[in-house]
């Protein structure tokens, strides 16, 4: 019977973790041990990988990591704070416990389906704030805890976007503002900013996606290249705080005076107000924003 292994670069894509990180915590403590296969390459066994995994989601909340590497692998969940839970949780639903049900037992199609027949009753907006937003939130606190693996949370996330992306193909083209939608390097979390741009285009707003992980000489080079009035960007909780207000900052100071920059997301919560940045606290936020540019450029 044979045990599931990674190769480095696998580790490396898996845990966000770098090989030359993992080649040095190898030399410096003895962790992670790989074996090696028969070409001599490093092989990493799933608990090691598992472990790792961890050790970066605590390093992104400000743990250092040769304290993580000392400490057993059981006790690292007690140093994981769950997500501070001062939001108003959603009001119970119990389609939505079927939906994360489906999700658990790998019936994408069944997933599919209920995501579309929801939709069709709720509209859009309804559907972005009442079923994938709250759903994001179950999912992301499952993983947390242990109940979906990293595979599930991932089928939930692309069919999810799947069903976004195409109701956000059905809309007419916005009227403006321009908004240029897109996130930072080791930034992956795309789902806020699909409902993001959902919630934007119904409201008329012209949105141009970018997708994830953009360098910030390149966010500026096409909010310039497409005339964008405002760029928004987005931060989970997964990314780490501290280093939010310089990404910012460098990139406020990129961008043309006249050109706005909002930002959302869980990892906003923490981020101390910035000169020249508008942080949505929210979805109803993100609206009121809207219409507060409106009303400062009537003519446009």
């Amino acid at each position: 019977m044979s045990t599931l292994t990674y190769t480095i670069a696998a580790v490396e894509r898996d845990t966000g973790l770098s090989k030359d990180v993992l080649r040095v915590w190898e030399r410096r403590y003895g962790f992670p041990n790989p074996s090696r296969d028969a070409n001599g390459e490093r092989s990493y066994p799933a608990d090691q990988v598992e472990r790792l995994r961890q050790i970066k989601r605590l390093m992104d909340q400000g743990h250092r990591p040769g304290k993580l590497l000392a400490a057993p692998f059981a006790s690292l969940a007690e140093l994981a704070p769950r997500r501070p839970d001062n939001r108003c949780p959603p009001a119970p639903d119990h389609e939505l416990a079927e939906l994360m049900g489906l999700i658990k037992a790998h019936d994408a199609a069944g997933f599919q389906q209920a995501m579309q027949q929801r939709l069709a009753r709720q509209g859009l907006q309804r559907f972005v704030l009442d079923s994938v937003a709250p759903l994001a939130e179950l999912v992301g606190g499952a993983w947390e805890a242990g109940r979906f693996e990293v595979f599930e949370e991932h089928l939930f996330t692309e069919l999810t976007k799947r069903v976004l992306r195409q109701s956000i193909a059905t809309l007419p083209a916005g009227r403006g503002p321009r908004l240029l939608l897109t996130s930072v390097p080791n930034e992956e979390h795309v789902l806020g900013l699909l409902m993001a741009e959902a919630l934007f285009s119904l409201e008329g707003a012209e949105c141009i996606p970018l997708g994830t992980q953009m360098p910030v000489i390149d966010i500026v080079r096409a909010a310039e290249a497409h005339a964008a009035d405002i760029v928004a960007l987005s931060f989970s909780v997964a990314f780490p705080t501290r280093q939010i207000p310089g990404l910012l900052q460098q990139l406020r100071a990129a961008l043309s005076a006249g050109r706005e920059l909002w930002v959302g997301g869980g990892g906003m919560a923490r981020v101390p107000p910035i000169d020249g940045v508008r942080s949505l606290g929210g979805f109803a936020e993100a609206i009121a924003a809207l219409a507060d540019w409106r009303a400062a450029h009537p003519q446009q």
